[in-house]
């Protein structure tokens, strides 16, 4: 029996309008769909006249669901992997069923279209000629701290995913790690009839959203770090005084070993090597 092929669908992030015709043949012929947002999905599916059976695939569930669909895979149904909207495996459980189905030789079909961050960069007026994705920045106190710290010197564009009620203590926090001046574009209800891009810095969008309520997903678009200010940072300091600062601002040494590798841009095992011969 031949084996079936989980496809990879993008669906629109606001305006339903942004769909693609080949998305809507493969929701149509497959025989699953897996659902970040089942009712979500539906309106979409209703919107369009869709009858396909659907079954949730979401963060809390997706290890024994993920199972499940991995099992139908093999058995030769096809089943199509939707996100709540834009693209699936991006900050995404979708992730994790890709990895399942390469171990089990499973054929993995993307379904391209809308993308709610790359809609944010090429809207944002900076730099997209190199840019990198961070995604979420955790909620864990120790690996956000870190992430903080390995992004100080990152000389490409870089774009956030943030909820509305997180949004201000990420603003902060990036305000605090990166600079008050450095440029951010804050991209909101993306397709949408509100949709919004507030261009300033992060020194002003802490303000403009202390009081302020947001409302929608936002996409951060911020600025890079200049050549000159990423080399200062990491040239004027040696290997082991960058890795005690590191570790004064409270990370181990292991993470201050890696977020000071990645910070001079060299391999782990270079600042590894100099730390353990003292």
């Amino acid at each position: 029996m031949s084996k079936g092929t989980l496809y990879l669908c993008a669906t629109p992030i606001g305006n339903l309008g942004d769909i693609t015709a080949r998305c809507l043949e493969t929701l149509e012929n497959v025989d699953l769909i897996a659902a970040e947002d089942t009712r979500q999905t539906l309106k979409l599916l209703n919107h369009f006249e869709i009858h396909t059976p659907m079954t949730s695939y979401y963060e809390h569930n997706k290890r024994e669901k993920g199972n499940y669909l991995i099992e139908k895979l093999l058995a030769g149904e096809s089943i199509a992997v939707v996100s709540d909207a834009g693209t699936p495996a991006i900050s995404d459980p979708g992730e994790d069923l890709v990895k399942l189905a390469i171990e089990n030789g499973i054929r993995i079909t993307p379904v391209p279209g809308a993308v709610a961050g790359i809609s944010a960069l090429i809207s944002s007026g900076l730099t997209t000629g190199r840019f990198c994705f961070e995604g979420f920045l955790s909620m864990n106190k120790r690996q956000r701290k870190i992430h903080l710290e390995e992004i100080k010197t990152e000389t490409r564009t870089m774009l956030f995913y943030e909820a509305p009620h997180k949004l201000h203590a990420t603003l902060s926090d990036l305000c605090d790690a990166l600079g008050e001046e450095r440029k951010i574009v804050l991209a909101r209800e993306l397709t949408k009839l509100h949709e919004e891009f507030v261009r300033t810095t992060l020194g002003e969008a802490v303000e403009k959203y202390k009081d302020e309520q947001p409302k929608g997903e936002f996409v951060l678009v911020i600025e890079g770090a200049s050549t000159t200010e990423a080399e200062t940072d990491c040239t004027s300091l040696s290997i082991e005084e960058h890795v005690k600062m590191l570790m004064d601002e409270g990370m181990s040494e292991g993470d201050a070993i890696k977020a000071a590798a990645k910070q001079r841009g060299v391999p782990k095992n270079e600042v590894y090597s100099v730390i353990k011969k003292k």
